[in-house]
Formats: C-alpha cells, structure tokens, sequence
C-alpha cells in the first residue's frame, strides 16, 4: 500500500483523535468516522445569527469581570473590524471567542472526559459526508461502515425541498462514542445502525421533538429503557415487527400480508381475523393513511404524465409531485435497510435504534402532512391546466403554516416555470407556441392583417395565474400585440432587442422561484419597461412614417366641416349641381370640383399625403333625391392607420357628415333667402299690397335663422369642439395605441349621441329633419312669391314707360282698352296675394308646430346639453306661449334642477 501523505487533511484529523483519545489508530476508528461527520456537517449553535447580540455578550461577559479598559477598547476593535471587507463570517468569529472565553470551572461546559466531546449530538439537517470518501486509506472498512455508508448515500428525508427546518432534533451519538464506554467493533450490532437511521429522519414539531429542545438531549422517538424484553404475546396475536413490515409496503401503495387496501370503503383496513389489540390498530390506521394519500398522489401523477394534452404547465406540476414522491421514497429505502439489517441480526429485544410502530409514528408524521398538502392539491387541481393550475396551486400558499407554504411555494417555481417562460418570449420577441393552450394569452391564425390589432390576439381571462395581476395581464397582451403589429402591419423590420432590452428570462425554476418572491417589485419592473419601451416605439412609428395625428386633423377639418372656407367654396362650387336630380349626377365631374375647391383655399397647403386620400362619394340614390341628398366627401384609409380608423369609425364619420352637411345646407339656404328679401325689399315698395306677405316671411326667415344659428353653435362648439379638445388631450396623453382608439371612440360616440344620430335620439332626429324640410320648402315658397311679384312689377313698370314715351311723342299714354286690361291684369295679381299668405301662414303653422314639439322632447331627453338647447331656441319664451305643453315642462325645469344630472 502506497505511503499516504502525512499532511493531508484525513492523515492530520486521525491524528487529533489519536491525542484526543489517547489511544491507537486501530481503536479510534468510530471516533474517526464521528469526527468526519462533524466535518462534512452543517454542525452550528442552535442561536440566532447576530453579530451585535455576540458583540453585546462579549462587553457584558468583560463588564461582570471588572475590565472596563478591556472592554472599550474590544468595541473599538469591533467597530474597525465592521469598517472591513476581509473577515466575511464575523459572527462566526466572535462566537468562538466567546465559547473561548467561557468559564472552565462552570459545570455545564466542563469536559470530564475527552471521550464526551464526542458524544455531542448533531443537529437534525446535518448531511452525511460519506464515510468511504474521507476515511483514510490505511482503515479497515467493517459491515457496519458499510451498512452507514449505504444510508448515507440514499439521502435525506422527504423535507429536503422545504429549504427551512423549524425545528432542528439532536441526533443520537453512538453507544461505543459515550463517555465510559468500550469500543466496540464496526459489526457490534444494530445501535450505530439506529442511530445512522435516526439523523437521516426527519423530525417535526411533535411532542417528542418539542421536548428535545432544552439543555438535555433525549433520544428521538418514545423514552424506551436501553434493553427491555419482547411483551408476552397472545396466541395467534401478529407480532409489531410483522405490523411494521406491512406498514412498510403500505407505505408504498402495495397491501400487506395483514393490511390491505378496502375498495368500497377507499381506505386500508387490517383483516379482521387477525388478532391484534386495540392500540396497535388504532396506531396501524393512522400510519396506513400515508399510503392512500400516496396512491391518490401517485394515480395523479400517472394518469397525467402520458398525457400529452396536459401541457408543460402540468408537466410540471407531475414533475414537482414525482420530485416530492421520490424524497418520500428515499425515506422508505431507509427504513427498509434498517429493517432488513435487523432481520439480519435477529435483534429480539426492543432498543433505542428498533423500527417500532410508535417510532414510526412520529418519524412519519413529517412526511404525512407534506402528502396531506399534495393530495388536497391534487385533488383541487382535477380538471385544470395551464394558468389556472397554476393559480389553483398559488392558492394553496396562503397559509401560516411556513413548512406547507414553502412546500407549495416550492411547487409553484416549477409549475409556473413555463408560464413564465411563455411571457417572456412574447414580451420580448413576440412569439407566441403555446401548442396546448395554457398561456394567457390567445392567438387567432384565421384573422386577417388589417383586422390583428382588434381581433388577432385577446386575454384568456381563465387562464391568467392569480399572481399576475389583470392590469399586469393586460400589459403583457399589449406588448407582444405591439411587437407583431409592428412586423406584421408597420412592417418595421428593428429588432425587438433594439426596442426593449432584454433582461435575464426564468431560465430555471430557481429564476422562477426569485421572480416569484418579488412579484411586485422586480416582476413589476420588467414588465413595466418592456411596456412603455414598446408603445412609444409603436407611437413613435406611427406618427412619424404614418402620420396619425396628421391624419386625425384630416378628419376633423373635412369630414367634421371645420375648414370653414372650404367647406362654403365647395358650396358655392356644387350649388348649380347639386340642385340637379341625383340620377343626372357623374362622379368625375364632382371630383373636379372637389379638386378646384381646394386648390382655391387654404386646404392646398395640406400635406400631399392627406389630400390625396380625400375623395367624393355618392350615396345610394332614392327616388325624388337631388344632388344635395346623396353626395357626400370620402377619405381613404389603409394600412396602419386603418388600425385607428376602422371601417365603424368611418361609417360613423360618414352619418355625422351628412348631418353637418345638411345643417350646414339650411344655413346656406337661409343665407340666400336673406338675401333675396334684403335685394327684393327696396324693389318691392312700389307694390304695397305684398307689405304684409312680405313681412310675415321677414318673421318666419327670422325665426327660421335664429333656430339654424342655435343649431349650427350647439353643433360646432358644444358638440364638435368640446369632443375634440377632450380627445385631443387624451391622445397627446396616450400610453399605447389601445388608448388612442378607445378615445376615437369615445369621441365619435359622444359627437353621434349628441348629434341626434344615436337610436335614442332618433324622435328628435326626425323632428330635426322635419324642420328642415320646412326652411326648403319655404325658400320654394319665397321663391316663387317674388319671382311672380317680380313679373309683375316689370309688368308695370313696361306700362308706364310705355305709357310716358306716347305722352312724350304727344299722343294719348294709354286708350281706354289698355287701361281695361292693365287694371285686369293687376286686380288678377291681387287676387293671388291672399292665397300667398295662407301658403305662408300653413307653413308657419307647421314649422311652428313642429319647433314646439321639438322643444318638448329636448325637455325630456337625459342629456344636459341638449335642455340647455331648449332654453336657447325659446329665449323669449315665444312658443311656450303658443304651446301649454310646453309652459309647464319648461317651468318645471327652470323651477329646480333634475334630479338625474
């Protein structure tokens, strides 16, 4: 055997045994193996790990000494040592100055016999370094060294992905390690195999292990005398050993030879023949429950990993209880070897380190609460997938109970591994592969281009984990929305990396675990900037190659009517067309004078962009229709900005520009009736028998320009330009396209309500056009009053003249006969005039009418704007007069304010 090296590490240790002991290397073999566990352990005081506490104990400790000057300047040290980075672990430090520094003569830290430094236990998570990897080389290795090696190998408990230990139990030291007692050899029986058993078992706050705490270290498990013979059994009565045997397998889901699984009753049950007395049945039941909560685990998790439906998300989870079970087996393997070595060596009496029912109690009793947790989650998890699985297990971690939260909290990094691994492609790159359906988010193939901003993508509300908040939810569908739509429609080829940077993904459940611990700080974070990055990018591509607030302005100059001098150019272009019949109407020549018109007033000073997608459209043509009910001005819309400007959007630009231009057609048809009575009145004073028809049209025109004007203000600024300065705010305001469209809309539902467009206001609307009709049909009757005075006022005025040439010339002006006639024809023109001012007073009646009942339905409407209106319309109160209807709604109104503003 090669000469090992007399300084390493394994050489040096033996050695401080050796002096310790006082004895030979051959006879400190156990001591050896004993030290090597410290070594390879996470030994450490069962205190907590504050530095000031230790430094406050070292001042106090020098204080009760009476060394005042020792202990100021051990603070001044202390507070140099803080100010530097070498020493790492100061605490650790200070702790073995002050165990140092302890009282020699105190009986509770003095060591009577080396052999007792030994005999210290271990705490209870103290990992086995195994012993054929640090013994040295010259050693024999026994059966017993063997038998640890192999529980050592297996691993830990079933607590092991707890990650925290509330309770740490003392392992128990080695019978041949305590003071006062021989060596023994390596095979010397089954005490070093029980104690191996019992540091490799995990302990819980039960009542054995919660006595374990104080100066005195019990041994694990029921206080049991070191030997005591095996009870006297009944005949036929089945011995505990044979019970713990079968508890074994049942463990494990397989039936005993004595304890079996009860289908109609779902449970274990001991045969009834067999004779056993009531404490070990009760004690048997109780153990047995371990195994049906493992079969209902294990059916779970079997069932579902071969299906492949169930998605990565509950892949996962089946890996998470696979990863849970095999703990709870490695447990059972360790049971299983002490067993099989006690059969080995026929152990026929009860010791400390025998596998009992009761020891099995409370060594179990750890592990059943962690089955317990599975299998109330495997049970509510039936039937889930995807996000909502994952909120089914988030669920379960709103506890008090730190084990079973960190149980579950453990669970839940792996579970929502995938999700997160889901959402941060698709915030990051936009790539959506979720093959079965369990992320958030949801794509539609079958949608269209120009339609995948509104329909494309959307939120599957169930399958949003409840640790993700639905602002959170809906900012992440925002995002990758953003990112396609920016391929895809934008046809912007940056790289998503250019846009937002990347930061670390959830690359393993332990990424996953620590995003989870800080939802709401660096979750947040992430989630946050790769939101605004991307939608000011979008907004920013939008505005600046697209032009969408340009084209937003379009709108509202054109379609809305608000260039003015356009709009009354175009008018006065279209006139001698539009009074056309609809039918005699061509498009082309309407486009000409589109095109003149704008290049006649300032809309030439528009981008090229913009005009060129302005355009003519003529309406489905009804029989009766002239030119001013059917045309209509256009604007194209394509590509992105289509996005904003859907094919609703422009259908409802369309209503409301028919309505302003029809309002705005009345204001041009009262225009040119003023006119034509301020031209005909100076012409018509000759003719004194139409002053009272004329004036009765002065009043009807009066009323009619007084009703267009209110109309026209409550239009343009109430309605249009308070909608527009709302939505003008908002957009400059806007965080991401959804807002920008959500406020189009609001404004063209807001300008369409308030127009009288909307089904609710459809009474209103048609009393509106009723009036209407009545201005045109009053400019007709105007019209054909003075072109028939007008006839005959030239009619006249020829007499005369012809009457002064002739008198002029010295003949008679007129014969007998002309004057006949001439008074014929005037009394004839009389005759008509009372049948002009009846035309006049129907009409006024009728307008009058129809005025009062619309003032009493602007009186009802729910809309504060449009009674307002009422009030401006009937400021002097001239048709509340005519109407008693209207008296009293007005004076109820006026009265005390509604109560439903």
């Amino acid at each position: 055997m090669a000469t090992l090296d007399q300084k390493s590490p394994n050489v040096l240790l033996q050695s401080l045994c050796c002096r310790i002991t006082g004895k030979s290397e051959a006879e400190v073999a156990h001591q050896f193996q004993y030290a090597v566990r410290v070594i390879g352990s996470n030994y450490a005081p069962t205190i907590e790990r504050d530095e000031f506490l230790v430094s406050e104990k070292i001042k106090k400790e020098m204080l009760k000494q009476r060394r005042e000057a020792d202990a100021a300047l051990f603070s001044e040290l202390h507070r140099k040592l803080q100010t530097q980075s070498v020493l790492k672990h100061r605490w650790s430090v200070l702790y073995l100055l002050l165990s140092l520094s302890e009282d020699p003569r105190k009986p509770s830290s003095r060591v009577g016999n080396y052999g007792a430094l030994f005999a210290q236990a271990l705490p209870r998570d103290a990992h086995s370094t195994p012993f054929y990897c640090t013994r040295p080389q010259s050693l024999a290795l026994g059966y017993g060294e063997r038998t640890a090696a192999l529980s050592a190998s297996v691993g830990t408990s079933g607590i092991s992905s707890l990650g925290v230990y509330t309770l740490n139990g003392p392992t128990p030291t080695p019978q041949s390690l305590l003071a006062g007692q021989p060596p023994q050899s390596a095979a010397a029986g089954a005490q070093p195999l029980g104690s191996r058993l019992a540091w490799t078992l995990p302990v819980s706050c039960s009542p054995s292990s919660a006595l374990a705490l104080p100066t005195t270290r019990p041994l694990l498990g029921p206080p049991v005398p070191a030997s005591r013979a095996v009870q006297p059994r009944r005949d036929g009565e089945v011995s505990e050993a044979a019970l713990v045997r079968d508890i074994l397998y049942v463990f494990q889901g397989i039936d005993g030879k004595f304890i079996k699984m009860s289908v109609q009753e779902d449970c274990y049950k001991i045969d009834g023949k067999v004779v056993l007395c009531k404490s070990l049945r009760d004690t048997c039941s109780r153990l047995a429950e371990l195994g049906w909560l493992h079969n209902n685990v294990r059916k779970y998790t079997d069932t579902r990993s071969l299906d492949r439906a169930f998605g990565l998300v509950g892949q996962s989870f089946c890996a998470a209880l696979h990863q849970e079970l095999k703990e709870y087996y490695r447990l059972l393997s360790v049971l299983h070897s002490q067993l099989q070595v006690e059969d080995e060596q026929g152990v026929t009496v009860f010791t400390e380190s025998t596998l009992t029912l009761r020891r099995l109690l409370v060594w179990m009793y750890d592990p059943k609460v962690r089955l317990k947790t599975l299998a109330a989650l495997v049970d509510f998890c039936q039937g889930r997938k995807g996000g909502e699985l994952a909120s089914a297990v988030h669920s379960y971690g709103k506890t008090g109970d730190p084990q079973m939260r960190a149980l579950v909290q453990h669970i839940l990094s792996l579970v929502s591994h995938p999700i997160l691994n889901f959402l941060y492609r698709w915030i990051y790159d936009g790539e959506l592969e979720d093959t079965y359906h369990e992320f958030f988010v949801a794509s539609d193939p079958n949608v269209k281009t120009d339609r995948l901003w509104h329909d494309k993508y959307s939120l599957r509300k169930s399958m949003v984990p409840s640790i993700i908040t639905m602002d959170q939810a809906r900012k992440v569908l925002l995002i990758g929305k953003s990112i396609n739509f920016l391929h895809q429609v934008c046809h912007d080829r940056t790289p998503p990396g250019k846009i937002t940077p990347a930061s670390k993904s959830a690359d393993t459940p332990k990424d996953a675990a620590e995003l989870l611990s800080d939802l709401e700080g660096a979750f947040q974070e992430k989630i946050d900037a790769a939101y605004f990055d991307t939608s000011k990018y979008l907004l920013d591509v939008l505005n600046r190659n697209y032009l969408l607030l340009e084209h937003l302005q379009a709108m509202r100059r054109y379609l809305l009517l608000g260039q003015g001098d356009f709009i009354r150019h175009l008018m006065d272009l279209l006139k001698p067309e539009l009074v056309r019949p609809a039918t005699t109407l061509y498009q082309h020549n309407l486009t000409g004078i589109l095109e003149t018109a704008v290049r006649a007033t300032n809309a030439q000073f528009d981008n090229a962009e913009i005009l060129k997608r302005l355009d003519v459209r003529l309406l489905e043509v009804s029989p009766g229709d002239t030119g001013w009910d059917v045309f209509s001005l256009d604007y194209h819309v394509e590509g992105p900005i289509a996005t904003v400007f859907t094919r609703e959007c422009m259908g409802h630009y369309l209503r409301v520009f028919n309505f302003l231009w029809r309002a705005k057609r009345m204001e041009y048809t009262l225009t040119d009736i003023w006119k034509g009575q301020m031209c005909n009145a100076k012409l018509l004073k000759t003719m004194p028998e139409l002053s009272g028809v004329l004036h009765q049209c002065h009043i009807l025109a009066s009323e009619m320009v007084h009703f267009i004007h209110q109309m026209q203000y409550y239009i343009t600024f109430e309605v249009l330009e308070c909608s527009w300065d709302e939505l003008w705010n908002k957009v400059q305001q806007a965080q991401d396209l959804d807002h920008i469209i959500a406020a189009h809309e609001v404004f063209l539902d807001t300008i369409i309500s308030r127009c009288l467009l909307d089904n609710n206001s459809r009474s209103l609307l048609n009393q509106l056009r009723a009036i209407f009709d009545q201005i045109i049909e009053f400019q007709s009757a105007q019209d054909s009053l003075y072109r028939s005075a007008l006839e005959e006022l030239a009619l006249r005025l020829q007499f005369e003249e012809k009457k002064r040439r002739r008198e002029e010339e010295g003949e008679w002006g007129v014969t007998a006969e002309q004057e006949a006639e001439e008074k014929k024809r005037i009394q004839e023109f009389q005759e008509t005039i009372p049948k002009m001012r009846s035309q006049l007073r129907i009409l006024t009646h009728f307008y009058q009418s129809i005025v009062q009942q619309f003032l009493l339905l602007l009186m009802t409407s729910q809309d504060e704007s449009l009674r307002f209106l009422s009030f401006r319309l009937d400021f002097n109160e001239h048709y509340r007069a005519r109407e008693p209807r209207l008296r009293a709604s007005l004076g109820a109104t006026r009265g005390r304010r509604p109560s439903n503003i």
